[in-house]
């Protein structure tokens, strides 16, 4: 029987698990062999379903390809914005709760499998696909950076930091946290914990060489 006409290997499976399922295959598919590579059999072997119901779910090659890429960054910001959820916006400790703070948003942007695939197919196909990959820009770090943004503006209104733009620090502090993982998470190298907090550690303290407050303890907040 050819595969493109196998029938479903789990056919009780509901609608969202199915369309999961071939969403986290189809992600598989294009990261192992690039879009062009990349066929609806292919997903379908991975995801234990028909060809036809991959069809069924996501059309053609273009519109899964987008699908995924809608997917994994919603995946992805969810994990992000559970993360930024645990900001130190009252830190009695700037440093060590800065690095703490680093440390669980490197492990959610940098080392899930969601923003692996995201950055494995920017690299690869964004030239390919430039409005896909624009509206993953905006959707996904876009999203983040403006949510960190506000939080350290917080942060410098309470006093704890001397920031005069928040975007740009924001910005820079995902440069420094992420800059040093790039290389062993693209050639699929392990990171450890240990290597997570020096990273982390690292990050934060050249981040408050920039963004600091040497002028004793902060003032007491202002009220609204």
């Amino acid at each position: 029987m050819k595969l493109g006409n196998a029938p479903d290997s789990l056919p009780t499976r509901g609608h969202a698990a199915k369309r999961r399922s071939i969403i986290d295959a189809a992600a598989a598919v294009f990261c192992r062999e690039g879009f062009a590579g990349a066929n609806i059999d292919l997903v379908a072997a991975e995801a234990g379903v028909s060809r036809q119901t991959v069809y069924n779910h996501h059309g053609d090659k273009e519109r899964l390809f987008a699908a995924v890429v809608q997917e994994m960054t919603e995946r992805s910001n969810a994990h992000a914005f559970d993360v930024l959820s645990t900001f130190p916006d009252d830190p009695a400790d700037v440093e060590s709760e800065l690095t703490a703070f680093a440390v669980r948003l490197s492990a959610s942007l940098m080392c899930r499998g969601e923003g692996g695939f995201l950055r494995k197919l920017v690299e690869a196909e964004g030239d390919r696909h430039p409005e896909l990959f624009e509206v993953w820009r905006r959707e996904g770090p876009g999203r983040i950076w403006s949510a960190l943004a506000a939080r350290f503006a917080r942060l410098a209104y309470a006093g704890h930091l001397d920031i005069e733009d928040p975007d740009l620090a924001a910005r820079q502090f995902l440069a420094l946290v992420n800059v040093d993982l790039k290389l062993p998470l693209l050639f699929r190298e392990p990171v450890s914990e240990e290597t997570l907090q020096a990273n982390a550690a690292r990050a934060v303290r050249t981040f408050l060489r920039a963004y600091g407050r040497d002028r004793g303890p902060p003032p007491p907040a202002r009220e609204a």
